[in-house]
């Protein structure tokens, strides 16, 4: 049965930095499953900075849906895979049109739960804010809300990154 570490926090608090090292300390080989999508300049650029960020020897996929099938592909050779980030691969699954966006987080969890990796989840904490002004920001909102509370509620390990400093929440 797989391990499942998920780490979540606010929007630069380093919780990117630490999972990367929690990594590291698991294992020298890491997969790492990148689900941000270059589609402005800026948006380039923050991609650019997380590559460069991260260890050169580790493998990276870049894939901004269907991470279920890219763990079934890869399971079986990693000991460690490090999925950065759940809000973004929320983000795509919606602006793609899914309506079901928390049954493949469920799936995810799940296909988590059946092989023998630990996979590191890095999801950003979107219920400390304010209510956004739009319904997608809403729905959003409380996708991501729920989203969060299924991976917490079935990892064996939560921490909470506040200004770089991880907070053990559970295990």
């Amino acid at each position: 049965m797989g391990r499942l570490i998920f780490i979540t926090g606010g929007a630069r608090s380093g919780k990117s930095a630490f999972a990367q090292k929690s990594a590291n300390r698991l294992s020298k080989k890491v997969t790492y499953i990148a689900t941000a999508q270059a589609k402005d300049k800026e948006m380039e650029v923050r991609i650019k900075i997380h590559r460069k960020n991260r260890p050169a020897h580790w493998k990276t996929i870049e894939k901004e849906k269907n991470i279920t099938e890219v763990l079934s592909r890869i399971a079986e050779k990693n000991e460690v895979i490090l999925l950065d980030c759940l809000t973004l691969l929320i983000s795509n699954l919606l602006l793609s049109g899914k309506k079901d966006v928390l049954k493949k987080i469920r799936q995810l969890v799940n296909k988590i739960r059946e092989i023998k990796a630990t996979v590191l989840i890095v999801s950003n904490e979107v219920g400390m804010g304010i209510v956004p002004d739009n319904k997608l920001a809403r729905r959003f909102r409380d996708i991501a809300g729920r989203a969060n509370q299924i991976v917490a509620q079935a990892a064996d390990e939560v921490y909470l990154v506040v200004s770089g400093i991880p907070v053990k929440v559970k295990g």
